[in-house]
């Protein structure tokens, strides 16, 4: 990242910092002109020469530092802004008439490329604060400042403050575009790792299960198997890239489990998409409908509420059977997200629910609808015999954030 971030920043203040070099050496010159020409004006030509000859010095030998982001640190900006402040703090003392007339101070026009090295630096704030520092010194050297020096201190204060500014959003553009192009090369990456899978894996996976159920017994159980998994595969294969995940075999099973890490986890982020986390139950017999943006929840009850659709996945897979049919649709309605999970199984007898609490089985009562309590949301069961389940899980988002 750190690397990444020294590219985005060459390629973006590179000329900034160029023309930044070429107004320091130029603005040298003025200052120098200028107090040649006045130098009768002066009631110590010495302060201002000595000062200028310092400048001079300065303004060559630190040409190297003032080339790019790495090489500006915090060190020499402050010692360049501590000369161009010395310099307007010594002009009444070269010359004494300076606070009650317009003339230029000793480093001149040349202040404001110090202010500039800040903005391109550090941004807006940095140059703010740079500006604040010139405006007190003139405050200072004036006494009473005429309208001319006020004008051009807002000038130089309001120049670099938007210069400052350009430079951020020049560089959050640059950061996203370096994004795109990284997401673009991992999209043609996975498209090439897609077609070597369907060229080798996929197709042995479609051959056992084909062999498997042809040959009948234990050898289509097989078959079966290898039909979920290259079910289970195509999905992996097909998936979004964000959603960073690594599969492992669950043997009793014999389904491909997914770990998710979700982007949220790695940024640090208050809030988790909900789809990273329900995207792994995909599988052969349970399907997943998402929307088409982020479902943005607080951490906790995104993970709250993940947990009670695996605990409704669970019971379908205990109470209707492995070779039962479930999906899942998630719904974000801004105030609220609703998660529904329906299957194909046997459906509930009435009363039932409530003689399993009775019994000491809470699976329901706490795995799912206690859950959706402590979120402040709900969870309702619509069952009829012979017609399958669906449970429909809604969580208040003003309440999951008070959470």
């Amino acid at each position: 990242m750190a690397g990444r971030e020294r590219v985005v920043r060459m390629s973006v203040e590179q000329p900034l910092w160029r023309a930044l070099r070429g107004y320091r050496v130029l603005t040298l010159g003025y200052a120098a002109l200028i107090h040649t020409l006045r130098r009768d004006e002066f009631e110590r030509p010495w302060v201002a020469f000595a000062y200028l000859a310092v400048l001079g010095v300065w303004t060559l030998a630190t040409l190297p530092q003032v080339s790019g982001a790495v090489r500006c640190t915090k060190r020499f900006l402050m010692a360049d802004l501590g000369i161009a402040l010395t310099g307007i703090l010594l002009t009444p003392l070269a010359d004494t008439h300076a606070q009650m007339s317009d003339r230029a101070t000793l480093p001149s026009i040349w202040t404001a490329g110090a202010v500039l090295a800040y903005a391109l630096r550090g941004g807006w704030r940095w140059a703010g604060f740079a500006s604040a520092l010139v405006a007190a010194a003139n405050l200072v050297e004036r006494g009473t400042p005429s309208r001319d020096v006020v004008h051009n201190v807002i000038l130089v204060c309001v120049a670099s403050i938007a210069i400052g500014y350009v430079v951020e959003v020049a560089r959050a553009s640059e950061r996203t575009l370096a994004r795109a192009l990284e997401i673009e090369a991992a999209t043609r990456e996975r498209e090439r790792l897609a077609r070597d899978i369907h060229d080798s894996v996929l197709q042995v996976l479609a051959m056992v299960q084909r062999r498997g159920t042809a040959l009948g017994g234990e050898a289509a159980e097989l078959g079966r198997m290898a039909g979920e998994q290259e079910a289970a595969l195509r999905a992996l294969v097909a998936g979004g890239l964000d959603r960073r995940s690594h599969a492992s075999e669950d043997e009793s099973q014999g389904a491909l489990v997914r770990v998710t890490d979700t982007p949220g986890e790695a940024s640090g982020s208050p809030d988790l998409d909900l789809r990273t986390l329900l995207a792994p139950h995909a599988g052969a017999r349970v399907s997943f409908a998402e929307p088409g943006t982020p479902v943005p929840l607080p951490r906790p009850a995104a993970r709250e509420l993940a947990a009670a659709v695996g605990a409704a996945l669970d019971n379908v897979r205990t109470h209707a059977g492995q070779d039962a049919r479930a999906w899942i649709l998630v719904e974000d309605w801004g105030d609220e997200v609703i998660v529904t999970v329906r299957d194909d199984g046997p459906g509930i007898p009435e009363g039932r629910l409530a003689q399993a609490e009775g019994e000491g089985r809470l699976g329901v009562a706490q795995s799912i609808r206690g859950r959706l309590h402590d979120l402040g949301g709900t969870a309702e069961w619509v069952s009829v015999p012979g017609q399958g389940t669906e449970v429909e899980l809604k969580v208040p988002r003003g309440k999951a954030a008070q959470r």
